[in-house]
């Protein structure tokens, strides 16, 4: 094999989502890309978090539908379920991927150098052996679970998410520490599996940052479902044991122990920076450890880009390869345009889906606005009726003045498909008003977004409004 070459426009450390796509975007524009991965291209995302995740919770939905089959005439009786089959799918499932994502990579001409990276300076990156120069250099390490203080993950009794898409036993029993996207997401695949699941989040609602109208009836749902969601609590201690592991909860100044077989930590993230030798290229890092970037991605260091989840700016793959295209075109002597991190789409994948984008109902009226909602349920929408999924809430937050789209906010069926619409609307500066005017199919879940600016503008057609 031809070594590659020494100098390159651009080497791009970490191969993830924001990472290869950049790389992509690189070469598109012409520009010699160097790609060092120390492991699998696709990163965390495709490797151990965004695609075996949607995967595995693929197979709850299929446990969940086949277990209802008689509604349409099935005989299937489910006499038993095992998650070993399900990691063993989902495994397929990302190999697939990663192959299409290195198909990419070679087609477009990007060296893909699979290496731990080091950063020599502002303008060097050592990979294994090798010196690389380049003119520019993109950060794309991303980031890793963390823990609290005092627990320690085991990988064996207490997990974190890359161990626990490796498990192939459904535990008896778990307790799930923290209420984000990964703790919900495996609650519901848990308790679909016939676990006892225990979920705690230390503030007020689950998924903290999205609407609260959507977040009550979320945890109302996993009630329903047999998890016990437990807010406003703190996990002070984990601990295991041989048959398991103890968690010691405190809620409004009561404490009692929560026993368990096994315990899921899931409290965020810490960027992947140890020994990335910022300090040799003058990266400043912002006071939770994140590199600091402006909005073109640029870091203190003239030239040098950081993307992803190392930058802690909304943690999500999506924001990573969205990141990735501004910080090479912004090198590459373009003028992209700063993205919005208000409307980045924000998914949960649970049963029913919650989605976000934009602001919640809570945030517009902090920032001034003169807030109108419109709040369409799931029940009045025939495709739900017709997909036995009724269940849910769809809302939209407008401006009062100018019917401006502030945000839009969906727990049910197929909740984050249906956020595209309102980002393009909002990119297009539409208005309530055009969307109530824009003729949706029938029957779709996507007349919910419809509804909604009707509801907005007082004129719902599918369910009944009061007049004020």
């Amino acid at each position: 094999m031809t070594a590659p070459p020494s100098a390159f426009d651009v080497v791009i450390i970490g191969g993830g989502p924001g990472g290869y796509v950049a790389a992509i975007r690189g070469a598109q524009l012409g520009l010699t890309v160097a790609l060092v991965e120390r492991e699998s291209v696709g990163g965390t995302c495709l490797n151990w978090g965004c695609i075996p995740a949607k995967a595995l919770l693929r197979g709850a939905d299929i446990v969940a539908l086949v277990r209802d089959a008689a509604v349409y005439g099935v005989d299937a009786e489910v006499r038993s379920v095992a998650l070993g089959p399900n990691v063993d799918h989902s495994r397929e499932v990302v190999g697939q991927v990663v192959r299409g994502v290195e198909s990419l990579l070679a087609q477009h001409g990007v060296h893909v150098i699979r290496e731990a990276a080091r950063l020599l300076d502002a303008h060097s990156v050592g990979a294994g052996g090798a010196t690389l120069r380049a003119e520019h250099i993109v950060i794309a390490t991303g980031a890793r679970p963390r823990s609290l203080p005092g627990i320690a993950i085991d990988g064996v009794r207490i997990l974190d998410s890359r161990a626990a898409l490796a498990l192939r036993e459904t535990p008896r029993s778990v307790v799930i520490v923290g209420g984000g996207c990964v703790g919900v997401e495996f609650a519901y695949l848990y308790r679909a599996y016939g676990a006892d699941v225990t979920l705690v989040e230390h503030g007020t609602h689950l998924l903290g940052e999205m609407d609260e109208d959507i977040t009550t009836r979320l945890e109302e749902s996993l009630r329903n479902a047999g998890v016990e969601v437990v807010t406003g609590a703190r996990v002070e201690a984990l601990t295991t044991h041989e048959q398991g592991v103890r968690a010691v909860v405190s809620r409004e100044g009561a404490t009692r122990d929560v026993h368990a077989e096994r315990a899921l930590v899931a409290v965020g993230i810490t960027p992947n920076t140890d020994g990335l030798g910022l300090e040799a290229a003058g990266i400043r890092l912002d006071e939770r450890g994140f590199v600091a970037v402006d909005e073109r991605l640029e870091t203190s260091e003239p030239g040098l880009y950081a993307i992803g989840d190392v930058t802690g700016v909304v943690p999500l793959a999506h924001v990573a390869s969205a990141q990735g295209i501004v910080a090479i075109e912004a090198l590459a002597g373009l003028e992209p345009a700063p993205l919005d991190y208000d409307w980045m789409p924000r998914a949960v994948y649970c049963t029913p889906q919650v989605g976000s984008i934009g602001l919640t109902e809570a945030a517009a009226r902090a920032r001034g606005h003169r807030v109108r909602v419109g709040r369409v349920p799931y029940a009045t929408n025939g495709k739900a009726a017709v997909l036995g999924a009724r269940e849910g809430l769809a809302k939209l937050v407008a401006d009062g003045d100018s019917g401006a789209i502030l945000g839009f906010h969906v727990l049910g069926e197929g909740a984050t498909e249906l956020l595209a619409e309102v980002g393009v609307a909002h990119t297009l500066e539409s208005t309530v008003l055009e969307i109530a005017q824009t003729v949706h199919a029938h029957p779709t879940l996507s007349e919910l977004v419809r509804e909604c600016a009707l509801a907005a503008t007082g004129e719902a057609i599918h369910f009944f409004q009061p007049r004020h």
